[in-house]
């Protein structure tokens, strides 16, 4: 059933087909970076490309273990690498290869050679790939399914109210959908994703002792989505629980977190300032499933569960989120993207006047004429309040 959900990002692909520029697929483990470079390498066998042309190297196959060395597998390569016609590359979880970067180089050389690579660390991003290959690859970020892409699969008779409950009681990974909908099962499930995630990605990677100290820091971040946090704040309540921990092993902790794609930060800005602040971050988790599992039933808190679907979908439609300071007030959203600012509140209910007033105030005392929107469940009709559009969360989700 996943399968046919990614066509978004396949058709990502295909604009770059054959452009001599490194393809870079990232995001969290199991959001469907394999399956989408399959559906891609399909689409070349149905479109003209021979078999020869096309070689796919998963690096978390145990098949593939001898090509973990960089000498091994270009020596493999430069065998099957075609002489006269386009050879299609793609390299699944290539992190795992040592010294990667070389080999990628080497192969980027060749304009015959159209290279696909995913990854589940932002380390790909960072050290010898980004001083190689500066300005010779994009990325292209994979996020769990969006709530469009599930609702898209989900019974027609339900109501986008009733299908957007499914989408944060359940998990938004694309295989939980062959699970039918059984809540153990889908646990199961985002138990080992979660395990492989902390074990392999962090844990190993980073050279972290202390596991259940890293696994109480996830459990902080996700129980303070939407809120601010500093790693004070963390350190404080980690010695009120009688276990000592400092501010630099956590930021250590988040950056890993962060890396791996299971965190995801929003910087404060300053709206009149027109600037980055360093302190008070907010953190948002990559799939509320994988928040019940951490949190249980405490997880059901309404209103920043929608402020973290809706961070996430902003991240999808490519702006960078901040988090806005106005005076001494905060506006839950900033979105930057190059067309400007979009200003968005977001909140699960403003039918109680107070509660209307208060979400209102910070975007009135933005002065620009970017837009302003208040996002909320209410199944209300579209109002505008002075510029100001209130609009249903849900249907905004959908692209209404």
């Amino acid at each position: 059933m996943s399968d046919i959900l990614r066509l978004e990002f396949l058709e990502k692909l295909k604009t770059y087909k054959d452009k001599h520029i490194i393809k870079v697929i990232t995001g969290v483990r199991r959001c469907g970076k394999s399956t989408l470079m399959k559906m891609f390498r399909n689409y070349l066998l149905e479109n003209g490309i021979s078999a020869e042309q096309i070689l796919f190297l998963n690096f978390e196959d145990f098949d593939n273990y001898e090509l973990l060395n960089p000498k091994s597998l270009y020596e493999f390569l430069k065998n099957k690498i075609q002489k006269d016609k386009m050879t299609y590359i793609f390299f699944d979880e290539i992190q795992n290869v040592t010294d990667f970067q070389r080999v990628v180089d080497s192969l980027f050389l060749n304009e015959k050679i159209d290279i696909y690579i995913t990854g589940s660390n932002a380390y790909l991003l960072s050290g010898e790939l980004a001083t190689l290959l500066s300005g010779r690859y994009i990325t292209i970020e994979m996020l769990p399914l969006s709530f469009k892409e599930f609702a898209s699969v989900q019974n027609p008779s339900l109501s986008l109210s009733e299908k957007y409950r499914l989408y944060v009681e359940q998990s938004s990974f694309p295989y939980t959908l062959n699970l039918d909908g059984d809540k153990n099962e889908i646990l199961d499930y985002l138990g080992g994703v979660y395990s492989t995630i902390v074990l392999k990605d962090v844990v190993s990677r980073y050279k972290i002792s202390d596991t259940k100290m890293l696994e109480s820091v996830v459990r902080f971040i996700f129980d303070s989505i939407g809120s601010p946090v500093s790693t004070k704040k963390i350190a404080d309540t980690m010695f009120s629980s009688g276990r000592k921990i400092d501010s630099k092993t956590i930021e250590k902790y988040i950056s890993a977190l962060q890396d791996c794609y299971i965190v995801y930060e929003a910087k404060r800005y300053d709206v009149k300032g027109k600037q980055c602040l360093k302190l008070l971050e907010k953190y948002y988790a990559v799939d509320i499933g994988l928040r019940y599992l951490l949190l249980g039933q405490k997880a059901n808190d309404t209103g920043h569960i929608l402020e973290n679907v809706v961070y996430l979908e902003l991240i999808r439609r490519g702006y960078k989120v901040y988090v806005g300071k106005i005076g001494d007030m905060e506006i839950d959203f900033v979105a930057q993207n190059q067309e400007g600012n979009t200003y968005i509140q977001v909140s699960a209910s403003v039918r109680d006047e107070n509660t209307l007033q208060r979400e209102l105030r910070p975007l009135q005392l933005v002065r620009d004429s970017y837009p302003k929107l208040l996002l909320t469940l209410d199944d209300d009709p579209t109002a505008d309040f002075d510029g100001i559009k209130k609009k249903n969360a849900i249907e905004w989700l959908m692209g209404i």
